[in-house]
This record gives C-alpha cells, sequence and structure tokens, in this order.
C-alpha cells in the first residue's frame, strides 16, 4: 500500500513512525510541506496513493476525483479542522473519510491560554524592549475579575474555559450547539452570538469555520464590543475579517491580539500585523506539541490501516 502524509507537523516526526509504517507494509510518500500543497500538485501525487492522510491542504472535489480515478480508497484529515476538506465529494466518489478529533484541546488552550496571559500583562512588549537595551514596565490588567468571551464549546474550547474559570475569570460561551453550559462548566454563561459582546475584555475563537460563520468577527461586531478589547485566535483566519481587525486595531478600539492563524498563510510580508506593536502572531502551530502529535499520528494511522484492510 502506498500512503500519502501531507500534514506538517505529522511530517516533521515522520521517521517516529517508521516502525508502524513497516509493520503495516505501508510505502510512505512524505514530500516538503512548509504548510500546504497546491491543488495542481495534490492532483499530480493523489492518484498514486492508496490513502492519503491530509493536513490543511486543498482537499477539493477535484482532488478527490483525480484521486479516485487512480489509486486512492481512503483518506484520513490529520486534526480537528475540517473546513479544507470536501467530505461530501469525497463520499460521493465512495471515498472512506474521517478526521482526528478530541486529539489535543487541551494544547491548543494551552497556548490560547499563554495568549491571553500575554496580552494581559504585555510581556511581548517587554521581551522586545529588553532585547533593544531598554527596561520597560508596562502595567497590564490582571485575568482575575475579567470577562472572557469564548466563541465554541467544542474540545478546545471547553479546555479553555476551565482554564479561563480556574484564572478567577468570568466566562461568556457562544456556539449554537449549546443554550446550556456543558457538564462540568455550569460556570459558564451561554448567549448567541453576538449578544453581550461589550462585556467581555477577551474575545477568543476557538470554533470550526463553517459557512455560516466566516467574518463572525467584522466591523459591525467589533462596533459593539467593549473598547480596547483584545483578540485571541487559534481557531480559522477566515472567523476575523482581517481588514476590519486591523482598522481596529489602529484606532485602538482593539487594544491587542494574539493570532496563531490568518486569512492566508503563511502571513503575507506586507501585512500591517507584522507591524502593529500590540500583536503577537503565530503560525498555525497550536497542536504542535511532541505528544500531541504523535498522538493524532498513531490515531490517523489506525484509522488509515482500518479503512485500506476494508
Amino acid at each position: 500500500m502506498r500512503v500519502l502524509v501531507t500534514c506538517p507537523p505529522m511530517l516533521r516526526q515522520i521517521e517516529r513512525f517508521r516502525p508502524q509504517f513497516d509493520a503495516l507494509g505501508w510505502e510512505v510518500t512524505a514530500p516538503d510541506v512548509v504548510q500546504v500543497l497546491t491543488v495542481e500538485e495534490l492532483v499530480d501525487l493523489v492518484p498514486q496513493h492508496d490513502g492519503w492522510i491530509i493536513g490543511d491542504d486543498p482537499a477539493t472535489a477535484e482532488v478527490f476525483q483525480a484521486g479516485a480515478a487512480g489509486r486512492l480508497k481512503a483518506a484520513v484529515k490529520w486534526g480537528i479542522g475540517v473546513d479544507n476538506v470536501d467530505f461530501a465529494a469525497a463520499r460521493a466518489l465512495g471515498l472512506p473519510i474521517i478526521n482526528t478529533p478530541n486529539m489535543f484541546g487541551g494544547e491548543v488552550a494551552d497556548l490560547a491560554l499563554s495568549y491571553l496571559l500575554a496580552l494581559a500583562r504585555e510581556t511581548f512588549a517587554i521581551d522586545r524592549g529588553i532585547r533593544e537595551g531598554q527596561w520597560p514596565k508596562p502595567a497590564g490588567i490582571s485575568l482575575g475579575g475579567r470577562t472572557l468571551g469564548l466563541i465554541g464549546l467544542g474540545d478546545i474550547g471547553r479546555n479553555l474555559a476551565k482554564r479561563a474559570l480556574a484564572c478567577d475569570m468570568r466566562v461568556i460561551a457562544w456556539d449554537p450547539g449549546f443554550t446550556t453550559p456543558p457538564d462540568g462548566l455550569e460556570a459558564v454563561e451561554v448567549a448567541a452570538w453576538p449578544a453581550r459582546i461589550e462585556e467581555a475584555d477577551f474575545l477568543a475563537f476557538t470554533c470550526a469555520l463553517t459557512p455560516t460563520n466566516r467574518h463572525m468577527l467584522n466591523a459591525e461586531t467589533l462596533a459593539a464590543a467593549k473598547d480596547g478589547v483584545r483578540v485571541v485566535n487559534v481557531a480559522r483566519g477566515p472567523l476575523i475579517d482581517e481588514p476590519a481587525l486591523i482598522a481596529a486595531l489602529q484606532s485602538d478600539k482593539v487594544y491587542a491580539a494574539g493570532l496563531d492563524v490568518f486569512e492566508v498563510e503563511p502571513l503575507p510580508m506586507k501585512s500591517p500585523l507584522r507591524s502593529h506593536p500590540r500583536c503577537i502572531l503565530g503560525s498555525h502551530n497550536g497542536s504542535n506539541t511532541l505528544d500531541a502529535v504523535v498522538r493524532a499520528s498513531l490515531r490517523a494511522i489506525d484509522l488509515m490501516d482500518g479503512f485500506l484492510k476494508g
């Protein structure tokens, strides 16, 4: 069996999984991928393989059609997010496909909390100042008593809510799947987006990207938010209208932002976010710990093995 892996975190540890590949009799293709391959590259590669472990690549109907016309028998989306994968197209072609949910909610929530803390205490500004020979002492804000507006109560959102509550924060959450708080998180207050957005000192995005929530944070919802709100996004870039966020940062409507994801990735060099002094920028790396990558990769291998064995 030939299996294509295009998920960068798994690729960076690919040698760790060679024993599993050998035991299963897989011949694995591990291309050099920074973030994603193009549709053209995938149309060429995918048909040459029986299985495809997908990263954030454009897994479109065109790619699956090419794969089905070749050797492709099944696909597994590594990780949680599925907005880049046309599941309906794959299934219409008779290709089994699944993702690997609930693999790293804690890891991504840890990163989100680190952004909350950094934006609150302005540790990024202190670090930059020290490197330049200064000795800055910005007066930050405390997390205790502040309100976190949490967008999404899935695995990541619930983990972040637990961490925020442990920091004595108040949590208002928006998730169409919940009208009451999840079990164990009874202190979380549930609302319908964007009601009560003006109460939030922080907005943290942890939800999936869907056709209905693209640009849910935009000029209109930002105008309703509290002056000086701090924004964190560890979910998907298109949840936020980036030009609207940039304008809000420039006007100080948004005081600071911690962004692990962007509308275009990698972040274009010309983006004003790169030069804004109160932004912390990530590389879509929230789930990438050694432990989480091994956990998710072994799960993806197991699922693919089951598909390929029928």
